[in-house]
């Protein structure tokens, strides 16, 4: 509980930082931080390692293994610098790739994708254009460090959603209004989740989306975000996905995962230093000796 406590009051404190600062001075600082992180915690940093081994199928050298593994955390650091500057940002710098599959919309609609690049702030850019998003975020101890991440998201127009046994009848309201429900599905928090081959390896992710639009009957459209320079981003939307029963539901829903999976291979390799995953993803990682999952979502 201590450790939780601790945790709060550095991403409070960290927060508060992020918006007091000036941005020429706050982003150099959250890369040495990152610097330092990565040091500090060698479990995370041999997990980013394996992560980053699977990407390349095994490919990359000892130093490029080193100089990815730094970008990652210092693209960690970014996403919280930017997500907590958020408020007082400007979206001049970021584009948006698929627009039309938003636009063409007569209804709610489930954008999946993995934790790449920083998809809060791709969030914030489409409440402000006139996409207003319901999100699912799982609960983190303290409540006090949950509520700071709601109210974050809160203040752009988000919809919060906590991962809980309430959460599918609330996006499914939220789709029957004609929302858009944004869920990160590359990893398998609740343990509950679709086996799939990711990266040639099984593993488990959420099967929600899937079993959410073949509930729903609303498009489901994998997503991705990506930095594009230091300062820019760029949301990328693509086609939905065929949806449809074939079967018994277990295997729709486990096709249909497989699809989206395969999408989030294409994306994360095109940027493999912004998947933003620091804790163990496939069985092949465990047992670990990581400390408590660090909330990316």
């Amino acid at each position: 509980m201590l450790g939780a406590r601790a945790a709060f009051l550095a991403y409070r404190a960290s927060a508060e930082a992020a918006r007091r600062l000036p941005v020429s001075f706050s982003r150099p600082l959250a890369r040495s931080v990152s610097a330092l992180a990565s040091y500090a915690t060698p479990a995370r940093r041999d997990q980013v390692k394996r992560n980053l081994q699977r990407i390349s199928g095994g490919q990359l050298s000892r130093d490029e293994l080193n100089q990815g593994v730094a970008k990652v955390f210092e693209n960690y650091a970014r996403y919280w610098l930017e997500l907590f500057r958020a408020g007082s940002e400007n979206f001049d710098d970021i584009e948006i790739k698929g627009k039309q599959f938003l636009t063409d919309l007569s209804g709610g609609a489930i954008l999946a994708l993995p934790h790449l690049g920083n998809w809060d702030l791709a969030g914030s850019y489409l409440c402000a254009s006139g996409f207003p998003l319901t999100v699912v975020v799982e609960t983190v101890e303290p409540p006090e460090l949950f509520d700071l991440f709601t109210a974050t998201r809160q203040k752009f127009g988000m919809d919060v959603v906590p991962l809980n046994h309430h959460a599918t009848g609330k996006l499914v309201k939220a789709l029957e209004k004609g929302q858009l429900v944004c869920l990160l599905s590359d990893r398998d928090i609740s343990g509950d989740g679709v086996e799939v081959d990711f990266f040639g390896e099984k593993t488990t992710v959420p099967g929600g989306p899937a079993l959410l639009a073949l509930r729903t009957g609303v498009p489901l459209l994998p997503s991705a975000t990506f930095f594009t320079s230091s300062t820019g981003l760029r949301i990328e939307i693509q086609a939905p996905l065929a949806v449809e029963r074939k079967g018994r539901l277990r295997d729709d829903v486990a096709r249909i995962t497989q699809d989206l999976v395969n999408h989030f291979e294409d994306s994360i390799r095109r940027a493999p230093d912004q998947w933003l995953v620091l804790q163990p993803n496939w069985p092949s990682d465990l047992p670990s000796d990581l400390p408590p999952d660090l909330p990316v979502s």
